[in-house]
């Protein structure tokens, strides 16, 4: 979710955590950083990203890709930037070198994070940036081309372009992007992992200090703090008390601690530029049997999904498994609560929710270097929710955890 013992199964899966640094960092008694040997991708990386993009390209029959300020931009680019009323972004030919645009003023900035490339083109700001862009297509021979568009492109943008180079043709490019971004290289793996221990090793630092005083806003801010001690950028660290567990996404309802209540985490950051969305569900205090039964269906869901995510299995068919056994246990049907009110999981790399999902009705086949996260829950309206969720690569030997599962309603952490 966003804002994210069964011990024999995980190990046989490969729990891919770097548990050593993990356990260090707690033991020691304080919270050192544990991302100083975490590699950035490299430029060579991102040239090989936009040499398959263009393959993608020219079999699609696209004459260029147009990103914008973005996590693509990134992934493909290295450029950092953020989404304004003006235009930052790249053009990929099929053929050919990157082009640049951004605004004049900005290009020095601009160019400190670009990994590669040297054609930045500027505009002032009483001139528009498309013109721009159709420069960049007129000088490459594609001003009647056939435009690739990110998916995540604002609709200005698109006008923008349509309006400056009339005789081309504007079109989706997400096969393009997604066939890039879905399928996940060693040094991306490596990332996430770094950035699932952060987050188990703060989740671990939080439940050590939690305290009948502590209101949400307390245990998030707990929480965030020892994720950048750890050497984690903070996402997001969401706190659900008693009831406001049973709505996914929480409650403006006041929570406050208390004893026999749920605790529902769903955290995550970031370690150059890749994340992690771990969720964990346990109990203040002693756990009454509704809590441990329906704490213990939500993790033999969790294990059920880890059995069919397998190469070649459509991505929907990962949660229809689990929302079947929910449905024999008297959840739901579908949808419906009390039970699982929630797709199961989706696609995690550089943003926390990426395509595709674990949802009813997906097709797309599971192939290694796709990363899910793993997030049943039960929901009881009135009452309280419970959701386990730890993130996945899948590879030929089945799916591969980046953190244990939870072992137990009593033992959150292990």
């Amino acid at each position: 979710m966003n804002k994210r013992n069964f011990l024999k199964l995980s190990g046989a899966l490969g729990v891919a955590a770097s548990l050593p640094s993990v356990a260090k960092a707690q033991s020691s008694g304080s919270l050192a950083n544990i991302t100083a040997d975490a590699k950035p991708i490299s430029a060579e990386e991102r040239k090989s990203r936009v040499a398959k993009a263009q393959d993608l390209m020219l079999n699609a029959g696209i004459d260029a890709l147009l990103l914008e300020a973005g996590s693509a931009l990134i992934y493909f680019t290295g450029v950092r930037w953020w989404r304004s009323e003006r235009f930052t972004g790249a053009i990929i030919p099929a053929d050919g070198d990157i082009a640049f645009v951004t605004p004049y003023f900005e290009e020095p900035s601009v160019r400190e994070s670009m990994a590669f490339g040297d054609d930045v083109r500027t505009w002032h700001e009483h001139e528009n940036p498309f013109d721009v862009v159709a420069g960049i297509l007129a000088d490459r021979g594609l001003k009647r081309g056939i435009i690739g568009m990110e998916e995540t492109v604002r609709y200005f943008i698109v006008d923008g372009v349509k309006k400056a180079v009339p005789d081309s043709r504007i079109v989706s490019a997400k096969d393009i992007t997604r066939g890039c971004r879905m399928y996940k290289s060693a040094a991306e793996i490596a990332l996430m992992q770094k950035a699932s221990d952060v987050t188990m090793a703060a989740y671990r630092h939080v439940y050590d200090n939690i305290d009948k005083s502590m209101r949400p806003s307390d245990i998030s801010a707990l929480m965030s703090q020892a994720t950048r001690e750890l050497g984690g950028q903070p996402g997001f660290a969401s706190v659900l008390l008693n009831e406001a567990s049973a709505y996914p996404h929480g409650s403006d309802q006041p929570q406050m601690l208390q004893e026999g209540g749920i605790i529902l985490m769903d955290c995550g950051c970031s370690v150059h530029d890749y994340e992690s969305d771990i969720s964990r569900t346990w109990v203040f205090g002693e756990p009454t049997r509704k809590q441990r039964d329906v704490w213990d269906t939500v993790k033999r869901g969790q294990q059920r999904a880890l059995e069919i995510a397998t190469v070649g299995t459509p991505a929907g068919r990962v949660d229809d498994v689990v929302r079947n056994f929910y449905e024999s246990k008297g959840y739901g049907p579908d949808y419906r609560t009390p039970g699982l009110s929630h797709r199961l999981g989706h696609g995690i790399g550089m943003d926390g929710h990426e395509p595709v999902n674990f949802v009813r009705g997906e097709k797309t086949l599971l192939a290694p270097g796709m990363c899910f996260s793993n997030e049943p829950g039960i929901y009881i309206f009135g009452e309280f929710g419970v959701r386990l969720e730890d993130c996945l690569t899948i590879t030929d030997d089945g799916p591969k955890l980046f953190s244990e599962l939870s072992p137990s309603i009593d033992n959150p952490f292990g």
